[in-house]
């Protein structure tokens, strides 16, 4: 019996898997985007090619580790995460997507900046408050 795919899933599994929020995806991928439309994304089976691109390119992980990952791979992945052979694919072709430290280092500053703006809206936005109670 074959799996069936679900490109939604697997964004919000890599998206989590870096650490990073909805709000920041969206915020990636520009103005259009908000925290909403990241969770309706996230679960749809199918995603249209023209936005798997954009996603995976902003993500930094290759398109087809979204078109190709599932469950069982999921474990395999989980538990080589270490390890310098971390593959992922299925029948139809393999993928490195080795280290997934590597990935995530390189989203480690950006995941600061963005705790940073948060934590700015959030001080700016207690300061409107005061000032309106005022």
């Amino acid at each position: 019996m074959e799996q069936k795919i679900h490109q939604g899933r697997n964004i919000k599994r890599f998206r989590e898997m870096l650490g990073i929020k909805q709000e920041a995806l969206a915020f990636d991928l520009g103005e259009d985007w908000n925290q909403k439309k990241i969770s309706l994304l996230e679960q749809k089976e199918i995603i249209e090619d023209p936005l798997l691109k954009r996603i995976s390119e902003v993500l930094k992980i290759p398109v087809e580790a979204i078109q190709n990952f599932d469950e069982e791979q999921a474990i395999n992945i989980i538990s080589n995460t270490f390890n310098d052979e971390a593959f992922i694919g299925n029948s139809g072709g393999t993928y490195n997507v080795n280290p997934l430290q590597e990935i995530i280092k390189l989203h480690e500053e950006k995941i600061s900046l963005y705790e940073r703006m948060l934590k700015e809206k959030d001080e700016m936005m207690d300061r409107i408050e005061k000032l309106i109670n005022k």
